[in-house]
This record gives C-alpha cells, structure tokens and sequence, in this order.
C-alpha cells in the first residue's frame, strides 16, 4: 500500500488537467498493473509535466513501445 501511496503522491503536478487525469488513472488502473506496468507508470512519471502531457494528448508521439501500455491507459483517462 506504501508504493500506491507514493505513486499517488507523485501524480500531483503542477498542471492541473494532469492531476485530474493521473489521479483518475490511479483510481481506475494502478491497483491492476503488473510489475512491468508500475515501471512503465514511473518512467512517465519522471517525465517533466509538459512532455507528459503532450504524451497522454497525442500532440507527441513516444517512440518508445515499452510505455504504450500504460500511455494508452493514461489516454482512456
């Protein structure tokens, strides 16, 4: 429970629109994601707030296929 709340705590940003839209991933996906997800989810998250954004928004393409699956999650958010 102590990486959920870390996890959670992380996704407070600085966008607002990006804390909605982790905060509802949190909520809906990260209690399901396997080990290789949580590693996808903290990659993105490392990412500065813009070029996270712009991932979730499609307005930059990642060409990075191991952060698909949680991108893609992070988009249905």
């Amino acid at each position: 429970m102590k990486e959920f709340e870390r996890a959670r705590w992380r996704c407070r940003r600085g966008l607002l629109e990006l804390d909605i839209v982790l905060l509802r991933f949190m909520d809906r996906y990260y209690m399901q994601l396997d080990e290789q997800g949580l590693e996808q989810f903290e990659q993105l998250l490392a990412l500065p707030d813009n070029d996270l954004w712009d991932l979730i928004t499609s307005k930059q393409v990642t060409t990075n296929d191991n952060l698909r699956q949680v991108l893609e999650l992070l988009q249905k958010s």
